[in-house]
């Protein structure tokens, strides 16, 4: 009986530890959705390099339940972008990000880790969903890093090559670009 009831109260020690740990674990965690619902379970200390996923957070824990990571709705983020934002957010936060000098006086590739080089080389479309999707998590190193890479995208091209480029329109009467043009030659100079 005594060893009966030594082995109960172990196996009670180890089920207390074991939900200990998850609870810990649990702890570490939280969940991001994004607009398209998509939820992605990332380590809390990882994302915390979001102005805006800090700041919620202290929101969302005080309502949660323990036995759940908290989970912090993203409804500007698309679920592409918020991958890739915490893909980055990953990898920075055991590797400070480089400061990047403004404005971009060489090649941006010249400034940026391997990695940042790599992580960039994506499509367009995406690239001006993850600036918006850094301006709005508040993660300042990435959106420097983003707004840098279209930066370098544009330098030495004509207002006719952005626009064409980002499929911006021209809604400019011939006078009134010809004005503007005159009143900002100084920009054009430098």
């Amino acid at each position: 009986k005594t060893t009966t009831k030594k082995k109960n109260m172990s196996d009670k020690k180890e089920e207390v530890n074991v939900k200990k740990e998850e609870k810990e674990e649990s702890g570490s965690l939280l969940i991001l959705e994004s607009k398209d619902k998509k939820q992605f379970k990332v380590k809390k200390d990882h994302v915390m390099m979001s102005g805006l996923i800090k700041d919620m957070l202290d929101v969302v824990e005080e309502d949660e339940n323990d036995d759940e990571p908290p989970k912090i709705p993203l409804p500007n983020v698309e679920s592409k972008p918020l991958k890739k934002v915490i893909d980055y957010c990953e990898y920075h936060h055991a590797n400070k990000a480089q400061q990047i000098e403004k404005p971009l006086k060489g090649k941006l590739e010249d400034v940026i880790s391997k990695w940042d080089k790599s992580f960039l080389e994506i499509e367009q479309a995406l690239l001006i969903e993850l600036i918006m999707a850094a301006n709005y998590l508040n993660i300042k190193d990435l959106l420097d890093l983003t707004c840098a890479k279209v930066a370098s995208m544009i330098k030495g091209k004509s207002t006719e090559q952005i626009r064409e480029m980002f499929g911006i329109e021209n809604d400019f009467t011939p006078e009134e670009e010809e004005k503007i043009r005159e009143e900002n030659k100084w920009c054009e100079e430098a």
